[in-house]
């Protein structure tokens, strides 16, 4: 609480502690009757801890892309705590949907609404062009709102799929704080870190869930010797586990020779390679790998070599090796060596 606050938070202190500012505080009073019980004298405005709950959950449907009107009608009508895993309350399929449901069928968002709609100041994130999802995802990482982090996620995964949310959501999300990050010395690593840890969460979440997996050669799933940036490949495990395909995820920096014993033991349709930067593309462990069969003689096999990220741009890709573009092409691309294998 303000120290100067018998009955509650001042307008500044209650944004300041939202991460929003207090003109879209004094907005929301005015436009959607959203403001504090109690006026200290009749006029200035103290924000109880009843308030700051609805104001909580009016920051974290705006974030997801609500329209401010519609996410205020749902907030007056509803109860006050937003949290994940809260008991449904009435107007919450509304709520997931957006106004008319048009989001999850259209794959688009009702438009800006009148207001501040994007960060600003020195906190700003450079997004660009990218969606209001988007927009919502970086608002909440810069405000260390980890719950609002996991509501935008789950909802734009449900609504969207994997690759769109990843693809359109996430990584614009994760880039603009990585540029940020670049800028500010270490003033935004709690930023990055926050939001690579929830993005994270989610895919293994989606890679956990039950899906009817198939049976069969998996997909492993390995980072180069020395590389430790696994998210990307985390993300290729979680469309994997979504289609129903076999894999096993070895994950950071995995030494050439165990990633061959690997494969002999597992017998795999493919090993997937992840590089983020060029000094990890080490052809080492490629040529490791091309040397490795298993299977009766005169019937032996070798996997399908799929060499993904950034760090391979620029270099000669080795014969029998696959160079995919984007999770969905790799998804695609695997999941078609997938099917080549069950009909051997």
């Amino acid at each position: 609480m303000d120290a100067s606050a018998g009955a509650g938070l001042t307008t500044g202190a209650a944004a300041q502690q939202l991460g929003v500012a207090p003109t879209t505080l004094r907005s929301w009073d005015r436009r959607y009757g959203l403001g504090p019980a109690a006026r200290e004298g009749g006029h200035h405005r103290r924000w109880t801890e009843e308030d700051m709950a609805r104001l909580r959950r009016m920051c974290r449907l705006t974030a997801s892309g609500v329209a401010p009107a519609e996410a205020a009608r749902l907030v007056r009508t509803g109860p006050a705590d937003g949290a994940p895993g809260a008991p449904a309350a009435p107007g919450a399929a509304e709520e997931a949907a957006g106004p008319a449901g048009t989001a999850g069928r259209e794959g688009r968002r009702p438009g800006p609404p009148p207001g501040p709609r994007r960060p600003g100041g020195r906190t700003a994130l450079p997004l660009g062009e990218a969606r209001e999802e988007c927009r919502g995802l970086a608002r909440a990482a810069v405000r260390l709102d980890g719950p609002t982090i996991d509501e935008i996620l789950d909802l734009t995964v449900a609504e969207q799929g994997l690759v769109a949310a990843w693809e359109d959501v996430v990584m614009p999300a994760l880039r603009a704080v990585g540029r940020k990050w670049a800028r500010s010395g270490e003033r935004f690593v709690e930023v990055e870190h926050l939001l690579s840890w929830h993005v994270s969460s989610l895919l293994r979440r989606v890679a956990a869930a039950p899906s009817g997996r198939v049976q069969g050669p998996p997909v492993l799933l390995a980072c180069t010797p020395g590389e430790m940036h696994t998210l990307p490949l985390e993300a290729v495990a979680a469309g994997l586990a979504e289609r129903g395909l076999p894999l096993r995820m070895f994950g950071a920096s995995v030494p050439p020779d165990a990633l061959a014993h690997a494969v002999q033991r597992t017998g795999p349709v493919a090993v997937v390679l992840w590089s983020q930067t060029r000094p990890t593309a080490g052809l080492e462990v490629v040529r490791e790998l091309q040397g490795v069969a298993w299977g009766v003689r005169g019937a032996r096999r070798s996997p399908a070599l799929v060499l993904a990220g950034p760090g391979w741009a620029g270099r000669r890709s080795p014969a029998r090796a696959f160079r995919p573009r984007g999770l969905r092409e790799a998804l695609d691309l695997l999941e078609a060596l997938c099917g080549h294998a069950d009909r051997l």
